[in-house]
């Protein structure tokens, strides 16, 4: 099995044309980047988001080139495991969410029927663990349209939540790879500290075991922290990395990445993008540019824009989502840090109100735990459900 490849060729999507955002006249520097400090060193932020390729127990120091190299020396995994481990980890990963929803359950149903106050304690249930109003709304009435006023048990409801939860991620579940482009170039943004440069990293990784030949470009050119992990991920998993010196300009990196990736016969070239929210016009301007930028060079490219969101902050990511959309056309989503967090509900909120496509999801910190996206999966684990027979 070939994981983030389509099984059967899907015909082009056409580019979607991106509005040119008009330039910032206030030049960008290290004071709209929160993990650098007015003194140029980085800061604790800068720190943390090193630490993501190292072991979890460690911690980092500062993020200089033979830091990060040290924290990333741990042997590669082995093979992933079957279907059914996966499933195991992808389980107690969301324990946190899981538990939340099922003990709700447990609670509210016992020996009662579906009656409205009961659908009412449901429904601010799913509220409390991130599915949203409109979402949590949603649920609890196709729950209670064959069953109102009947006596249920809570492992029924979580059932029939599992299977209403699937009805909803079913159509987001797609793959990252949809057309046959070489080299496919896929640019990651996000805001920083969602994990964006590990997930690239942990991406490279499995790209490279199923046989294909990767491209790394280092587009947070205002972060060295990023650059270094990104070189060091580079060293790791044996793939080249395209860098510049601190501050360079981001789109001449991308359009020089993709002439060498195409000279040299990359399979997948991508590319990091910095997410400094501080100032939203120059980060907007700077987007639009690197797209603009490979577009001179190759039309159909990027041929994936992926949002990198981090679950822990919950309905946040709503906003996230809404602000990278105004950027650059965002095509598809990776969710990571979902072990840490009892807002696992969000990934389903978002499938609802955006339809936007999931690519994979992150529950741990080892390569093998990020992985592709499967709706019917996720929609049991979340309601702490065993996985569905074949």
């Amino acid at each position: 099995m070939i994981w983030f490849f389509n099984k059967k060729k899907k015909e082009e999507q056409p580019s979607e044309v991106l509005t040119e955002q008009a330039a910032d006249n206030a030049a960008p520097d290290n004071a709209i980047d929160d993990t650098v400090a007015a003194d140029g060193t980085p800061t604790e932020a800068a720190a943390e988001e090193v630490a993501l390729a190292a072991a979890p127990q460690e911690m980092p120091a500062p993020p200089d080139a033979a830091a990060v190299t040290a924290q990333t020396s741990a042997p590669l995994m082995e093979k992933p495991d079957t279907k059914q481990g996966w499933f195991a980890r992808l389980k107690s990963g969301l324990s946190l969410s899981s538990g939340k929803l099922a003990g709700g359950i447990a609670d509210i149903f016992t020996k009662r029927k579906l009656d409205q106050s009961a659908l009412d304690e449901l429904e601010e249930l799913l509220i409390t663990a991130d599915l949203g109003p409109a979402t949590a709304a949603k649920l609890t009435a196709a729950i209670a349209k064959n069953r109102f006023d009947k006596e249920v048990t809570g492992e029924e409801i979580r059932t029939a939540l599992a299977d209403e939860i699937e009805k909803i991620l079913t159509p987001v579940e797609k793959p990252l790879f949809t057309i046959d482009a070489k080299p496919f170039v896929i640019l990651m943004v996000g805001v920083n500290g969602t994990g964006k440069t590990t997930t690239i990293g942990k991406l490279g990784q499995q790209f490279t075991r199923e046989g294909k030949k990767v491209m790394l470009a280092a587009g947070d050119t205002f972060r060295a922290a990023a650059v270094a992990q990104l070189k060091v991920w580079g060293e790791r998993i044996g793939c080249p990395v395209m860098a510049k010196d601190e501050g360079a300009d981001a789109a001449a990196l991308a359009y020089e990445a993709l002439d060498r990736a195409e000279a040299e016969g990359a399979d997948i070239l991508m590319m990091d993008t910095a997410g400094r929210l501080q100032n939203k016009a120059n980060l907007m301007e700077e987007l639009s540019k690197i797209v603009r930028v490979i577009r001179k060079k190759n039309a159909a490219a990027p041929h994936a824009i992926v949002l990198v969101l981090d679950a822990t902050v919950g309905q946040n990511a709503h906003s996230q989502l809404e602000l990278f959309k105004e950027m650059v056309a965002i095509t598809g989503l990776i969710v990571t840090k979902l072990d840490g967090t009892a807002k696992g509900g969000v990934l389903v909120s978002l499938a609802e109100r955006f339809q936007m496509p999931v690519h994979a999801i992150g529950i741990g910190e080892g390569i093998d735990d990020l992985r592709p996206f499967a709706a019917a999966d996720y929609a049991r684990a979340i309601v702490g459900l065993d996985a569905a027979s074949d």
